[in-house]
């Protein structure tokens, strides 16, 4: 049809795989100065009213028949960009999912005061690049120079890890941010969680200017949060530093994408289709149709997660990082000891190393685990103590008035009067302690020393330079006002012992993020990593390698067929509807296929669970049968759900 009627395409908010397209319809007059490209609108579909975002603004329809009006058009401010629309539909086939529901992890909840209010000044960033980061390292100054020139450089920055200040990957990240704005280009940053982006909006404003930062974060307030968001989708804001939302930021001209410590598990999406946000920056990077150039990516961090190491061996993503004699210089010194033979939680020479370090300033003790006494067994058959109505783990937690009380760690239930069922033992051991049991030993250890316990709900942002006991677990520790003097990493075997696939690789990224907040060895800083030195992770911390690691792990998955060397899709859901999702399936698919087998989850429910394999060339061919096969259940409305995840970044 193009009769010289008014038309607009919209996406309509329906996460129905069957409908996951865009849908036309005509645009009244008295709305047609309002229904621009990204605005919120309201359509009937199917004798219902839905939500919706004008994606295009069309001249023609191939749709044959009447077409319904637009029904309101809710707000016309275009907060849904071409360049998102292009991404989230790429997101979208990528892993399986719907354009709506990607777009509801894109764009920012629509808060109408804020949308109303008088527009902020945003004021021109400053563009002074100050020296160290990215222009220390060989190679960076090149590459920040070709960002500048709009070239869509891609690069892994291996920042040394030891303490240096501001002059960490902050700095690098500033650096890099003002390359793309020397080029007239904006810039998103992504980092894992609230503290690093603190850290890093912190450094942005300081280097920028003040109030020339945007930030996105799931956890702000709604009204700031839109706030933020109408800045860049209005190009007042040209930076954006936040979390996983950030990655679909409506920055316009955009010219780099900064993703911080790739591996961190923060990015994988816990909601459908489950999009890890390294993806979706490679995604973006690369170009959408009709945005064939992209843009510059750069990924920085300590460690290197495998699929960083399969983008460089393909030599889609080049490496930045000092040379290895000076990597070594710049890290704290290096040492691992076993664990102790007795019952001892602190072996001699962690205890000499912590010791030592509490003279010259804070020093960090690193626990895999919060809590108290995280697992217990019987002292006399060492039978696992479980929940008598859930069969749970069973935790010892330290009450109010001192006192310990058996908790159920999956349905919170109390254990009162406890007795083994195998031998009729009372008496417990404790195999695995936490954080609060470690903090206590060290202070009855260490008398007249501070001791600050940062791990689950209580987590404390900073620590000064006096001495102090600082334990925490990965990803609580306190940043230190001048460093830590030294660092001791309990449990490493605990934590290599993990049943995931990527339990090396995460423990090697905790603990080259702990490595990174302690002094250099030439200003006396140390590590004591407590477990068995001749473990690889161990290893590659030691000999500082994250690269070597991770070329190793990488040739093992792919010797053993698992991802990032292949493509993964697992679906799970009850018998039935697993075994009807199969059925719907258009039969051959590419790749081999595993299940489907029977699991109980943590609430007693019994689930099935199917896995798919292929080759990476493979992979789009295997997304699209599984994609079919949904849309068929939907379209059939189908009893049941199943999950689908492709690429699921926990493989336990």
């Amino acid at each position: 049809m193009s009769d010289g009627t008014a038309l607009a395409r919209v996406a309509v908010d329906l996460p129905l795989s069957h409908l996951d397209r865009f849908f036309d319809y005509t645009v009244p007059d008295d709305m047609a100065a309002n229904a621009v490209v990204g605005a919120r609108v309201r359509v009937r579909f199917a004798g219902r009213a839905c939500n919706g975002f004008i994606a295009e603004r069309p001249t023609s329809t191939e749709v044959t028949g009447r077409l319904l009006p637009l029904t309101k058009v809710v707000s016309p401010e275009p907060v849904l960009l071409p360049d998102q629309v292009r991404l989230i539909r790429a997101v979208a086939d990528h892993y399986a999912g719907t354009f709506a529901d990607v777009a509801r992890l894109a764009v920012a909840p629509r808060h109408a005061a804020t949308e109303a209010s008088a527009a902020a000044v945003w004021p021109a960033p400053m563009v002074a690049m100050p020296p160290g980061g990215l222009r220390g390292v060989p190679a960076g100054e090149s590459w920040l120079r070709g960002v500048e020139s709009g070239r869509p450089l891609r690069g892994f920055w291996a920042v040394t890890p030891g303490w240096r200040g501001d002059d960490d990957w902050r700095r690098g990240v500033v650096q890099a941010v003002q390359a793309a704005l020397l080029g007239g280009k904006g810039a998103i940053v992504v980092v894992p969680d609230a503290a690093a982006m603190q850290a890093g909006f912190s450094a942005l404003s300081a280097a920028l200017g003040d109030g020339c930062v945007a930030r996105l974060h799931a956890q702000m307030g709604p009204a700031r949060r839109y706030h933020d968001y109408l800045a860049l989708s209005r190009g007042q804001s040209r930076v954006v530093i936040g979390t996983r939302p950030a990655v679909f930021a409506p920055v316009r001209d955009l010219g780099l994408i900064v993703l911080v410590d790739d591996g961190s598990d923060a990015y994988a999406e816990p909601r459908a289709p489950y999009p890890h946000t390294r993806t979706v920056a490679a995604l973006r990077a690369s170009g959408t149709p009709g945005q064939a150039d992209g843009c510059a990516l750069l990924l920085a961090g300590p460690a290197r997660s495998c699929e960083a190491q399969r983008w460089i061996e393909r030599g889609w993503l080049g490496v930045i990082e000092d040379q290895p004699k000076r990597r070594r210089g710049g890290s704290p010194a290096m040492r691992s000891v076993p664990e102790a033979a007795s019952a001892a939680h602190l072996p001699v020479e962690a205890a000499q190393t912590i010791r030592a370090g509490l003279v010259a300033g804070p020093v960090l003790v690193q626990v895999p685990r919060a809590g108290y006494l995280v697992a217990l067994a019987c002292q006399k058959c060492r039978t696992p103590v479980r929940c008598p109505v859930c069969n749970g783990p069973v935790a010892a937690e330290k009450g109010a008035d001192g006192g310990r009380r058996l908790v159920c760690r999956w349905c919170g239930r109390t254990s009162v009067g406890w007795r083994c069922a195998t031998c009729g033992g009372t008496t417990l051991r404790a195999p695995v302690v936490g954080s609060g049991r470690t903090a206590e030993e060290l202070g009855r250890a260490f008398p007249g020393f501070r001791v600050i316990d940062s791990s689950g709900d209580h987590i404390v942002e900073t620590v000064g330079d006096q001495p102090a006991l600082v334990v925490a677990t990965p990803g609580a520790e306190p940043l230190p006002a001048a460093g830590y003097s030294a660092a001791v990493l309990l449990d490493a075997d605990l934590m290599l012992s993990r049943a995931d696939m990527r339990a090396g690789e995460e423990a090697v990224r905790r603990w080259l993020n702990a490595v990174s907040l302690v002094r250099p060895g030439q200003r006396g800083g140390t590590v004591c990593i407590v477990g068995d030195s001749h473990a690889p992770a161990v290893q590659a911390v030691l000999r500082v390698d994250a690269a070597g690691f991770a070329a190793r792990e990488l040739a093992e998955r792919a010797a053993a067929g698992l991802p990032p060397a292949t493509l993964f899709v697992e679906a799970s859901g009850e018998g039935a509807a697993l075994a009807d999702f199969v059925g719907a399936l258009d039969l051959p698919v590419p790749g081999d296929w595993f299940g489907p087998v029977e699991l109980v989850l943590t609430d007693g429910q019994l689930r099935g669970r199917m896995l798919w394999r292929c080759d990476l060339a493979d992979g789009p061919a295997l997304v699209a049968a599984i994609k079919a096969a949904m849309a068929k259940r939907s379209a059939a409305k189908a009893a049941g759900v199943v999950r689908v995840q492709v690429d699921p970044d926990q493989m336990g």
